[in-house]
């Protein structure tokens, strides 16, 4: 039997499910970000934070049934070629228990970012994630400097120039 549920009742059974899974708080600027491993998306080994320690990054939380993660995601590779590869990456975290259906929403949209693939939620509870999409600027030395939740139009802004902001104070 396969089940399939509508787009809210999603967003409201994973709001449960992270509910459910633990008192963690949630992280926010100022708290070191938790250090990870995780496969990619695409199969091409793992993903691991600790590897991009020197850049700064912007991690982004994200799933195929999320709609605003879909407006998102355009817009994130867009700022993502807008700096230099050396000073900043940008990283997904797909959170689909089928990674067919994120793979598909990568190649719709063109994404050349690589997301890490989560499908227990393991790392949104280290995150203490309470919403979707959830993205955090964590700068060169690990630690968050900003907590972006949701995406509307006209969001894109804000970050850029936090990422601006991040990059140019740790040259």
């Amino acid at each position: 039997m396969h089940l399939r549920f509508t787009s809210s009742t999603r967003q409201l059974l994973v709001a449960f499910l992270l509910a459910l899974a633990g008192p963690a708080a949630a992280l926010d600027a100022g708290d070191v970000a938790p250090a990870f491993k995780a496969p990619r998306l695409d199969g091409g080994g793992e993903l691991s934070l600790e590897e991009l320690r020197g850049k700064v990054v912007f991690l982004d939380f994200w799933a195929s049934w999320c709609a605003p993660c879909q407006k998102s995601m355009p817009q994130l590779e867009a700022l993502r070629k807008e700096f230099p590869a050396d000073r900043f990456a940008l990283v997904g975290v797909n959170l689909d228990r089928d990674a067919a259906l994120a793979k598909k929403l990568v190649g719709k949209h063109g994404i050349g970012y690589p997301s890490a693939s989560d499908p227990e939620g393991k790392l949104p509870t280290r995150f203490g994630l309470e919403t979707m999409p959830t993205a955090y600027l964590i700068d060169a030395d690990g630690v968050i400097r900003y907590v972006h939740r949701g995406f509307r139009d006209g969001d894109v802004e804000k970050v850029r120039e936090k990422i601006r902001a991040l990059i140019a104070g740790a040259r």
